[in-house]
């Protein structure tokens, strides 16, 4: 093993999570970002179906997506050569016997003020690849954007590299030991030091603590699987909005050219490099024939990716109940890209001191509903931040 470096802070995971929060903290200190696989992003953030959504998931995401939207609007000069936004919008449909579901949604969410109720005449003429007769009903949300997660990542590690962030991949983590105010890192083939870790592994967040001598919150991950296919050469899908079915059944949204469709599964799953399964396929391919008058003649790729949740399916940011310098940034489940301005900011804030998030602030949404220690029984405040 190769001798000790010596950092601030190390951070565990260099999906979009933990590539953002390396951004936001490489400014104010000496930070080392740690991947397992040979390449940034290789899980769940490059298996993203992409869409920003405004009114997904619950109130603590729709808060976190509403403080992340500036950036993404527009983010910092010279962060990426083109936006990270374009225009896409989102249409959930509903069969006669899934109205009072969706109208029950609608009712939910109608506050926001991205929702617009439509009738069955309308979502055909928004979505004219749907068999006739097959949605009583529809909500739109125009604001939808896809999301190009691909220039967001590098442009995220490009502000890293250049604040001088380190980055090691191919360096999976087999020990984590505190010694003093120092935390002992084993990765790869070598040996590092640092007085804060930020566990962003992901699916793998849960074994991360656990190897540091902590206790899992019981993170579960959820496999979903995607597949692509090539709509009827006579129909141009470019401006169809993505389309998601009341219940979440399935969803369906262009993508470069080709259609993408998932049964939108959570298939319960332990950490992995994620397959999907081929009952998966069938029923994705099942339900969108089922709703649109479709021949998928040859499926041009397949794939899947895990979502990881906590317990209330809000996503955790905050220290550890137990372990001193061990920060938690995971959980992001199925909103990880949209949200991520706002917890790589927040984690900037609570870990190295940097200013506040205005954008976070005006949310007023308290850092305790993001806390790990919502999850950790009779532990309060018991990690405390090391000297750097």
């Amino acid at each position: 093993m190769t001798q000790s470096a010596a950092f601030d802070i190390a951070v565990i995971g260099a999906g979009m999570a933990g590539v953002s929060a390396a951004a936001e903290l490489a400014p104010h200190a000496r930070v080392l970002l740690i991947e397992s696989e040979s390449q940034p992003g290789y899980h769940a953030t490059g298996r993203s179906a992409a869409i920003l959504a405004q009114t997904y998931g619950n109130d603590v995401v729709r808060a976190l997506t509403r403080a992340s939207d500036r950036f993404l609007t527009a983010p910092p000069e010279g962060f990426a050569e083109a936006p990270l936004l374009t225009p896409r919008g989102l249409i959930r449909i509903g069969r006669a016997d899934q109205l009072d579901l969706l109208r029950e949604m609608f009712d939910d969410l109608e506050d926001t003020g991205f929702l617009e109720w439509v009738d069955a005449a309308e979502v055909e003429r928004r979505v004219p690849l749907l068999r006739p007769g097959y949605a009583a009903g529809g909500i739109v949300n125009a604001a939808a954007q896809d999301l190009d997660v691909h220039g967001m990542l590098q442009g995220y590690l490009r502000r890293f590299r250049a604040a001088g962030g380190t980055l090691v991949c191919g360096a999976p983590v087999g020990g984590l030991d505190r010694r003093g105010t120092r935390w002992i890192i084993a990765a790869g083939d070598a040996q590092y030091e640092a007085g804060q870790v930020v566990n962003a592994s992901g699916a793998w967040a849960d074994q991360t603590a656990v190897l540091a001598g902590g206790e899992p919150i019981g993170l579960q991950p959820l496999r979903r699987s995607a597949l692509t296919f090539r709509p009827p050469s006579h129909v141009d899908v470019a401006a169809m909005p993505m389309v998601v079915d009341a219940a979440e059944d399935f969803y369906v949204k262009p993508e470069a050219g080709k259609l993408l469709a998932s049964p939108a599964n959570e298939t319960p799953s332990e950490p992995c490099d994620s397959r999907p399964e081929e009952i998966e396929v069938a029923i994705a391919i099942d339900r969108v024939l089922g709703a649109f008058d479709l021949d998928v003649h040859r499926i041009e790729a397949q794939w899947s990716g895990l979502r990881t949740f906590s317990p209330d399916r809000a996503p955790v940011c905050g220290y550890d109940g137990e372990l001193d310098g061990f920060f938690w940034l995971a959980a992001q489940g199925g909103y990880g890209i949209q949200t991520a301005p706002a917890l790589a900011r927040l984690t900037a804030h609570m870990v190295a001191d940097a200013a506040p998030d205005e954008e976070f602030t005006r949310t007023g949404l308290s850092p305790d509903r993001l806390s790990p220690q919502r999850f950790q029984t009779g532990k309060t405040n018991g990690a405390v931040k090391t000297a750097r």
